[in-house]
């Protein structure tokens, strides 16, 4: 069993920006790649950012390229999604995920999911 969990979500101004973090724990978390997805009103679940614990390979969503970056800290079992320039369309719950497929684009590959932290960006 894994746990995850994000902290890091707020309120900001458009342009401003957030750094949200997701601790991982329990057994064998590292052998799962790492992923963040966001949910916005009315709208589906849709992937954001990966990353894999070893080699720190990264992949991001095309709308969030140049604003957002994740990254890993392996020994704080963390992994955190900074993002600056933000819109108010990136207002959405951010959840933290651990999959099974690279890159972690597709939901019905995750195996655990945080429970999630509110970003709300406001114009």
């Amino acid at each position: 069993q894994v746990q995850l969990a994000e902290s890091g979500g707020g309120l900001v101004q458009a342009g401003g920006s957030l750094r949200l973090s997701c601790a991982a724990s329990g057994r064998d978390f590292h052998k799962y790649v790492m992923g963040w997805f966001r949910q916005g009103p009315g709208t589906e679940r849709e992937f954001v950012a990966g990353i894999m614990w070893s080699g720190g390979l990264t992949y991001l969503t095309d709308s969030v390229k140049g604003r957002f970056t994740i990254s890993s800290d392996n020994a704080k079992n963390t992994v955190y999604l900074q993002m600056n320039s933000l819109k108010p369309e990136d207002t959405a719950v951010y959840y933290c995920a651990a999959g099974s497929r690279w890159p972690p684009e597709d939901n019905q590959f995750v195996h655990y999911w945080g429970q999630g932290t509110q970003v709300t960006v406001s114009s």
